[in-house]
């Protein structure tokens, strides 16, 4: 890495500064479950047409990081078998979440849905992280509730944060939030993330990150600074 990495961002509502050395990717829960037709996304009728080109994206940031020695952290959100992880009668976390839902109400399903060690669970194959990346497994919608990922990224004197990943405007949207709370400075890859939802939900969380929490830009802007050396 050039003894100087700091870079300034095209992003909105303004340009700003970052140090890629104290900068990571976030990777939210970019799993079959979320990306692949027959996973969880698909199999509760949520449209999930434009996850492919999302895959790509994210596929071609993850290459540029990699190459300027970006730390790239993986989110994934996965059930023990028995479900004991996911809430109990006092948590409102299996009343709302999706596979917890799915799988209360459709027997079928029972045990397949971003349990540990199933194919709903797991990375897509084309994300697969490398050697060096971190994967940080959750239970709840942001990253940061009940697991290592704060400490991890302050023993790495991360401050950046780029999002991508799946949904938007449910466990990307959450875990942005938690880092602005955590005084992590937060930008959004716009066409590196997609919704659950109708397109208005992508759009409000692109208002909520750039009006209250942080900034945004899109991958081909983000690219192009990562590849000028």
């Amino acid at each position: 890495m050039p003894a100087s990495s700091t870079v300034e961002l095209p992003t909105r509502p303004e340009p700003l500064e970052v140090t890629l050395e104290r900068s990571a990717f976030l990777v939210v829960d970019m799993q079959n479950a979320f990306a692949k037709p027959g996973g969880l996304l698909d199999l509760a009728g949520i449209d999930i047409s434009g996850a492919a080109a999302v895959v790509r994206t994210i596929r071609t940031l993850l290459n540029a990081a990699r190459a300027r020695r970006v730390q790239i952290v993986y989110l994934q959100t996965g059930y023990r078998p028995d479900l004991s992880n996911g809430g109990g009668d006092a948590s409102p976390n299996p009343r709302k979440e999706t596979a917890l839902c799915l799988m209360r109400t459709r027997p079928e399903l029972q045990g397949r849905l971003l349990v540990e060690g199933t194919w709903d669970f797991q990375i897509v194959d084309e994300l697969a992280p490398a050697q060096g990346d971190l994967v940080v497994l959750k239970t709840r919608y942001s990253g940061f509730a009940g697991t290592t990922l704060d400490a991890a990224l302050r023993v790495r004197e991360v401050r950046y944060l780029f999002f991508v990943g799946i949904a938007t405007n449910v466990c990307v949207e959450s875990t942005l939030r938690d880092a602005y709370f955590h005084e992590y400075w937060p930008i959004l890859v716009t066409d590196g993330t997609m919704q659950a939802g109708p397109p208005a939900a992508q759009q409000a969380t692109v208002f909520n990150v750039e009006s209250f929490f942080g900034w945004t830009l899109d991958a081909a802007r983000l690219t192009r600074v990562l590849r000028i050396r």
